[in-house]
């Protein structure tokens, strides 16, 4: 009875046990701005941040600056930018001219996370929890209204 009871731990231990797959809008795979590789999957599990933004968008670069700093200060919760519907040049000097380091941004070139995910405006923020579930809010919220959305992805310990 041992036996078995050690063989059933180790079987689940290494993965033998089926894995159900991600949610279909998180099996992406995209490019960030460096060039790297970005896996959609990896966001599931925990809370994140997704922020649909282009570089001509007014209210993208009033707000910048405020996304930057909740990446920052809300650093148990993955950030990822979003920026399509322009060029990658204009993408690159936007997250540069806003120094917006903290977080990586994808190219998403022919807008194909942004369809994932319903996106249809900018600035669109999705807040992702850690079940899966994602809330769109598109638009620019105030400073506090960020902070209390982004606030409620971490769970109360």
């Amino acid at each position: 009875m041992r036996i078995l009871g050690l063989l059933l731990g180790i079987l689940l231990l290494t993965g033998c046990a089926e894995k159900t797959p991600p949610p279909e809008k998180f099996q992406f795979t995209a490019q960030t701005l460096d060039g790297a590789e970005f896996r959609g999957d990896k966001l599931v599990g925990q809370p994140a941040v997704l922020w649909f933004w282009t570089p001509w968008c007014p209210s993208c670069n009033a707000e910048a600056e405020t996304v930057e700093a909740m990446a920052k200060r809300h650093n148990k919760i993955q950030f990822v930018g979003v920026a399509a519907e322009d060029q990658l040049d204009a993408m690159k000097k936007f997250v540069s001219d806003h120094r917006m380091t903290s977080f990586p941004h994808l190219a998403d070139l022919d807008g194909a996370v942004w369809k994932r995910f319903g996106v249809t405006a900018q600035p669109t923020f999705a807040f992702v929890g850690t079940d899966g579930s994602v809330e769109l809010l598109t638009g620019s919220p105030t400073e506090e209204q960020l902070d209390e959305r982004i606030s409620a992805l971490v769970p109360k310990t």
